[in-house]
């Protein structure tokens, strides 16, 4: 496991927890935590800069080495 790996399962485990929020009627949580996504995403695709995947790789290696 890498940490670019590790920030995408992140993501995709988020974007549930809002699918999962907006399905029990939780319409105010899921509006904000996909706010949440949406900002770090708009942040790493401008920026090239991620908060969290610097954290990963404080533990994790860096996925460029693999193949």
């Amino acid at each position: 496991m890498c940490a670019e790996r590790l920030w995408y399962i992140l993501v995709a485990v988020l974007l549930g927890l809002v699918m999962g929020l907006a399905g029990s009627q939780m319409f105010a949580a899921a509006f904000v935590a996909q706010l949440a996504v949406m900002g770090v995403l708009l942040m790493r695709g401008l920026t090239g800069f991620c908060p969290s995947v610097m954290i990963f790789r404080q533990f994790l290696p860096p996925c460029e080495g693999e193949k």
